[in-house]
């Protein structure tokens, strides 16, 4: 690098940020399988390779060694490392859950996308939950990730269907109420107390409270179904390698489907800070959450009608 930066006619800042991208990187991250993935330390890896990341970004702009990396990274077009990182593993493992049902590694996963007609003798189904917890490994990760990064889309669903669709028939059976914070929350809570107030009254209104959150790869979902100002159902569901949206959809196709399955009821309130989670039931375009949808489209289907 010293040698091409320093030459009589030296080379342009693009062709060195192509020339670290497609050689540098590659020999530096060869085989990071081995020591990048779950429950790990990665803090003396990392070290090391942002170390190498900050030579290569000074190096290609010819900046100063005193300037911010973060700046410097930014001009260059350098994602972090770590996120480098992670984008690799999510393709490898893409890679490993595209392999044929016959191939060794997935006879030693316990994968429901391809699996094998005889799994190995040290296969991760034939461990006990303890010893499962206890392996950590890439394998481990990529057969995780296979319960959770593969959605599932229904194109040519009856649902879907013009004329068949929730929206087509049932347009006037529900309705979005958006209440916006802002810094007067006393509005909000107004709003919100208000809403609880008018069908608390009501033997026949269930409202449902959901919300979500993710923190260290863990989503947490919680939920809370009334009917006339009395708990009956509070649930807490955890989750890991989910996103926040998929979790409160979870959260909320749960409660509907609780909702629906009590008598006499002829009303459901949702109350959610994911407004545009609750929107994507009735989204009839083709996206990543329409596994949930299908499920929530046929309880509401059976509700309405």
């Amino acid at each position: 690098m010293r040698i091409l930066g320093n030459s009589s006619y030296s080379i342009i800042p693009t062709q060195k940020h192509l020339l670290y991208r497609c050689c540098i990187l590659l020999i530096a991250l060869y085989g990071f399988q081995l020591w990048f993935y779950n429950y790990t330390s990665l803090s003396y890896p990392l070290k090391i390779l942002n170390k190498m990341q900050r030579r290569a970004t000074i190096w290609i702009l010819g900046a100063f060694k005193t300037s911010s990396l973060e700046g410097i990274k930014v001009i260059v077009g350098l994602i972090p490392i770590k996120l480098y990182l992670q984008k690799l593993a999510g393709r490898s493992q893409l890679h490993t859950l595209a392999l044929p049902p016959n191939h060794i590694t997935c006879s030693l996963m316990d994968s429901p996308l391809n699996s094998p007609k005889c799994h190995h003798s040290i296969s991760l189904k034939s461990l006990t939950s303890h010893q499962r917890s206890n392996v950590k490994d890439y394998l481990v990760d990529s057969n995780d990730e296979a319960y959770g990064i593969f959605p599932f889309f229904f194109p040519l669903h009856l649902e879907l269907s013009l004329g068949s669709r929730i929206i087509d028939n049932f347009s006037d059976r529900f309705s979005f109420n958006l209440s916006i914070r802002n810094k007067n929350n006393k509005t909000y809570y107004q709003q919100l107390d208000n809403i609880v107030l008018e069908v608390s009254s009501s033997n026949s209104t269930t409202i449902i409270v959901s919300d979500a959150s993710i923190k260290n790869n863990i989503a947490t979902s919680i939920l809370h179904v009334h009917i006339a100002n009395q708990l009956l159902i509070k649930t807490l569901h955890h989750a890991v390698l989910v996103t926040t949206t998929k979790a409160e959809l979870f959260t909320i196709r749960y409660s509907i489907n609780q909702a629906c399955s009590k008598d006499n009821v002829s009303k459901i309130v949702v109350v959610t800070n994911f407004i545009h989670v609750a929107k994507k039931i009735f989204d009839t375009m083709s996206h990543s959450y329409q596994g949930q949808a299908m499920a929530i489209f046929s309880n509401l289907r059976q509700f309405f009608t």
